[in-house]
């Protein structure tokens, strides 16, 4: 498996392309921003976009999508309560017009080789996800490095993030965790050091 992170837009979303080397498929993670730097890439590397994955409805994690999926004609997959109904601007969450397959806890997608597992991970919004594969967790705006994401938007909940916090480092073993945004860590780091983490394990 082959990561590849691309800090894209003005808050520097971490755009993720994952490998399966054998056959060159591939998924996205969170297209934000700069659609060419994402697609150039993909194409330079001669590589199958199979899937998109979206960790949360959050603009900046999907600002490019559309472009993406045109471009690749990937599948697009989030979780439902992304999903804006209310026919509203909402920048919280995205329109579906007929792109996506939604996905939801336990739900395995499969990549090439990688597999691709659904972890529902609400707080920092209602349908927020981690994906695992392998030994990577892909936290979205959950769990950063050293922090969390905020929960003052609509949608969020301290109560909730904190519930996702404490399942996702009780998870057994060490994981890579790569979040939405800044630097990836270990969950071993985030057990030692997170301030949030050890907020969550005191509930």
């Amino acid at each position: 498996m082959l990561i590849k992170t691309l800090p894209v837009g003005m808050l520097e979303t971490n755009c993720y392309i994952i490998t399966d080397e054998d056959s060159g498929k591939c998924a996205i993670i969170d297209p934000g921003a700069e659609s060419n730097t994402i697609l150039d890439y993909v194409e330079s590397n001669n590589l199958s976009v199979e899937a998109v994955f979206l960790t949360h409805g959050h603009f900046d994690h999907c600002m490019v999508l559309d472009t993406v999926l045109e471009s690749t004609g990937a599948t697009a997959h989030i979780h439902e309560k992304e999903i804006n109904r209310s026919g509203r601007h909402d920048r919280h969450k995205v329109k579906d017009n007929g792109k996506f397959s939604y996905y939801k806890e336990g739900d395995v997608i499969h990549v090439g080789g990688l597999d691709f597992t659904v972890l529902e991970t609400p707080g920092h919004s209602p349908g927020s996800v981690t994906l695992r594969c392998e030994e990577a967790l892909f936290t979205g705006d959950t769990l950063f490095c050293g922090d969390c994401g905020r929960t003052d938007l609509d949608g969020g909940s301290w109560d909730e993030i904190l519930k996702s916090l404490r399942r996702l480092v009780e998870l057994e073993g060490d994981y890579e965790v790569y979040p939405g945004h800044e630097e990836s860590s270990t969950l071993a780091n985030e057990r030692s050091f997170n301030t949030a983490v050890k907020a969550a394990m005191d509930v």
